[in-house]
Parts: structure tokens; sequence; C-alpha cells
């Protein structure tokens, strides 16, 4: 399986283009999901398949973005930052963000749960739905106002290159979904920023295979 790995890597590029790739423009694909989810549970199509595979991609996507920030961003951030109270204030607010996710990604589950067992009518499906981009956004908004420039501004370039190469070890079975998951739907200019971040190798891979292949699963398609 083709992975992040290789003699060109995101981890080789600058710090802020890493940042930008891996981490603001998987937020902005949250976004665009929950969207999608949104308009399917006011449609009364939540039972549908494909609405539920993007269901249990956008879930996969935030735990493994989850994951890498409280497992790895975070911890060096706050090293980096030890006795600033306040800016360490800011990490604990990102972790209980997080917490506070996820009884909210729950709900959506029962609430899709019942909309299969109901005939797709969705019952508590579009208010669940509803809370969870309400509180993500609320999340997200901080996290990109105070969260991710307080760790532009104290981790070294190595440090950003190793963030890259912990999200490449972790994200190496999800790789050929995510840069598709990512680019979908986006506009031209976004696209291109996010593809050319990228190693040529794994654009091509990419337009040869991997979209290919996201497209045929028609995630979100009601």
């Amino acid at each position: 399986m083709e992975t992040f790995a290789g003699s060109e890597t995101i981890a080789t590029r600058p710090r802020d283009m890493t940042c930008h790739t891996l981490l603001y423009a998987a937020h902005q694909a949250f976004r665009r999901d929950l969207d999608r989810l949104a308009a399917a549970a006011a449609a009364g199509k939540g039972r549908a398949g494909h609405v539920r595979a993007g269901w249990e991609n956008l879930k996969e996507q935030i735990r493994l973005h989850q994951e890498l920030e409280d497992g790895w961003l975070w911890p060096r951030v706050e090293r980096a930052v030890a006795g600033r109270r306040a800016e360490r204030a800011v990490l604990e607010e990102m972790r209980a963000d997080h917490a506070g996710l996820a009884p909210l990604i729950a709900r959506v589950d029962a609430a899709m749960d019942d909309a299969a067992m109901d005939g797709g009518e969705g019952g508590d499906l579009p208010e669940a739905v509803r809370d969870l981009r309400e509180a993500l956004e609320r999340h997200l908004r901080h996290e990109e106002m105070s969260a991710l420039p307080l760790a532009e501004s104290v981790l070294s370039g190595a440090e950003w290159r190793a963030l890259a190469g912990e999200a490449r070890d972790r994200c190496a079975a999800g790789t050929p979904l995510f840069v598709p998951w990512v680019v979908d739907g986006i506009g031209p200019v976004e696209r291109s920023r996010f593809l050319t971040a990228l190693p040529k190798r794994l654009r091509e891979l990419n337009r040869v295979m991997w979209e290919p292949r996201y497209r045929k699963r028609r995630l979100w398609s009601i």
C-alpha cells in the first residue's frame, strides 16, 4: 500500500505548509461533511447507505485528527510553554473540546440508528447533527484562532517535520482515502493549494488511483 513514505514527503515542506496541509485542510473537510449530513438529515435520508458510509468515514477522520493533536502536537506545545499559564490553559481547552465532542458524536450515531428503524424519518437526527455542527465549529474556530497560532510560534521547523512523519505513521493505512477525501468537492484554488503541498508522486497516485476509487464509493450520495 502506498503511503507518505519516500524520499520526497510532506515532512520536507516548510512548517507552515505542513500545518496547513495536515490540519487546516482537514478542518474544512469536517465542515463540508457535516453540512452534507445536515442536508441528508433534513431531507429524511438518514438511513441511506452512502450517507451512513460518509458518516463512518467522517468519524474516523475526526478520530485520527484528534489522536494526532492530543497524543503528539499538544504535548510538545505544552513542553515549549512550560510555566506559561495562559498558554497551557489554551491546550487544556483543546482537550476539553475534544472530550465534549464524543457524546455529541454518539448522539448522532444513535439518531442514525433510530432513522434506520423508523424508515428514514430521522426523528432526533437533524437536531443531533445541528448540535454537533455547532460544537465542532466552535472548537475549530478556537483551535484556528488560538491553539494553532500558538503551536506555530513555539515549535521548530524540525518539530513540524516530525509532526508530518508522525501523521504519516498514524494514518498510513488511510492515506489513499485521506487525500481524495480532503479535496472532495472543494474549489479549484483550494484543491490546487492542497495538492501542490503534496509530493509529485502522491499527486499522481491520487489522480490515477486514489481519487477514482474514492469516487466509486459515492460517499454522501443520496
